[in-house]
């Protein structure tokens, strides 16, 4: 960073020795100019009243604007602020180094982070800015920005301490339907259609139960799938979920649709998700430490949102996932200590903080009830506990009283409004360019008749419901 510095120092002193040497240059051969124009109108007289004006005579400002250079220089960047793309093989230490903050900074930052804990997922594409006090070069403010809909602010409070503010933006959500024949696996057939891996990975745990795509997808089957993706000022923040799923398998339909509870159900008004446990544990230990967005936290005892629930239990109690999902981050954080975070579909997320061990991996599939763990005393902890949270579409909710998906029907109450919800999202898989104002793209391939392999999808699946 100091060789960074001093290069843009001696840059700074070649230009202004190049402008000195301009000027002097300049002043120079106007001086000899005004010499001879004087001395040649001495010797030759003029007959009008003329008055001669010398360019050394004008003020100072005007002899310089006109010396110097006529497109200014760009003002330089501050140079207590610096940004950091992130690439591969990064990490936070290296590019705290990087920039010579110190390392107790660093601490302090992660002890902020840790009821966010989104500095454990730094990956290309995110940024980091950071803003040095101008006197003492110590860090003020970091921001770290995750996609254009969420960043994450860490503001210093005083010297040893500093906050933080998670800003989520709601954005803007734009649908798009996606449809295609079963050619090869579904896998692959979802990914020519447009489905991202994350995305097909979704549609198959839906129906996981109901369908084995390795056996049981053939040649010819067809699915049509309603995505939303999210935009902030026109730009795709890499957030998406999917509204519905209908997928022919021979003469049989199964069909998924997310409804306002964020739970999907069949057309039939049937969940297809199994019911969440509401403990992490077989027993139900006591609560030390409740859901409380205002606080007081017990060590640094200042106001500090506390996301989850803490129940006191002894180390080594199995700690159990509350619901089918899969394992997103297996770490070990220096104040959220060993924890694990599960991803249940695109509506839930559980972690669990302060572990002893790990039972499970990243990537891997677990189910509600599953052991993942052994609860501890890891991190900043005042004793044996389990740190619990639960969150709903990205916000963290209070794990003990938050509505969670239940293995049950719609309720009757809301049925009426559900299935106008799925005649709504069947419509729009029938007849997409009615509904949506679809991006220009490349036009569907023909066949040999001249009907575009929209048309011969949906031909399949009509005759299929007709024979069915």
């Amino acid at each position: 960073m100091n060789a960074i510095r001093n290069n843009t120092r001696e840059e700074r002193h070649k230009l202004r020795r190049r402008r000195r040497f301009r000027l002097l240059v300049g002043t120079l051969a106007l001086s000899l100019a005004a010499f001879i124009y004087t001395s040649s109108a001495s010797l030759f007289p003029s007959t009008g009243a003329e008055i001669v004006v010398s360019p050394l005579s004008l003020p100072e400002e005007e002899l310089q604007a006109q010396l110097c250079d006529p497109t200014p220089e760009p003002a330089a960047a501050p140079d207590n602020i610096f940004i950091r793309d992130i690439v591969p093989g990064d990490t936070l230490g290296s590019i705290f180094n990087m920039f010579e903050i110190a390392p107790c900074t660093l601490q302090q930052i992660l002890a902020a982070d840790e009821e966010v804990l989104a500095l454990d997922t730094l990956r290309p594409g995110n940024r980091l800015t950071f803003t040095l006090d101008k006197e003492v070069r110590s860090l003020e403010r970091m921001e770290l920005f995750i996609h254009p809909a969420r960043h994450v602010v860490y503001q210093r409070q005083d010297d040893t301490t500093f906050g933080f503010e998670e800003v989520i933006l709601p954005g803007i959500w734009e649908q798009d339907v996606l449809e295609g024949s079963i050619e090869g696996s579904f896998y692959l057939s979802a990914k020519r259609a447009g489905l991202s891996e994350k995305e097909t990975a979704i549609v198959s745990d839906l129906f996981g139960e109901q369908i084995n795509f390795a056996r049981e997808i053939r040649a010819g089957d067809v699915f049509q799938i309603i995505r939303s993706q999210q935009f902030v000022e026109d730009e795709f923040t890499g957030q998406s979920r999917i509204e519905g799923v209908r997928i022919f398998r021979g003469k049989r339909l199964y069909s998924a649709f997310l409804f306002e509870d964020g739970n999907y159900y069949d057309h039939r008004g049937e969940s297809l998700a199994r019911a969440f446990r509401r403990y992490p544990t077989n027993t139900q230990y006591r609560v030390s430490s409740p859901f409380n967005p205002r606080r007081l936290h017990p060590i640094t005892r200042r106001i500090s949102p506390h996301n989850g629930v803490d129940f006191a239990m002894p180390s080594g109690t199995p700690v159990l996932a509350t619901g089918d999902g899969i394992v997103s981050r297996v770490q070990n954080h220096p104040f959220a200590g060993k924890y694990i975070e599960i991803q249940h579909g695109t509506q839930y997320t559980t972690r669990y903080l302060h572990l002893s061990r790990f039972h499970v991996r990243t990537g891997q599939k677990v189910e509600r009830g599953q052991r993942i763990a052994q609860s501890g005393n890891t991190g900043r902890s005042t004793g044996p506990h389990l740190h619990f949270e639960l969150h709903v579409k990205g916000r963290p909710v209070n794990p003990l009283t938050a509505s969670i998906p239940k293995a049950s029907s719609v309720p009757k109450a809301k049925l009426a409004e559900f299935n106008q919800r799925v005649t709504e999202l069947v419509s729009i898989m029938e007849h997409p360019q009615h509904h949506i104002a679809q991006p220009q793209r490349e036009s569907a391939p023909q066949n040999l008749t001249g009907q575009t392999e929209h048309t011969k999808i949906v031909a399949q699946r009509d005759s299929r419901i007709a024979g069915s």
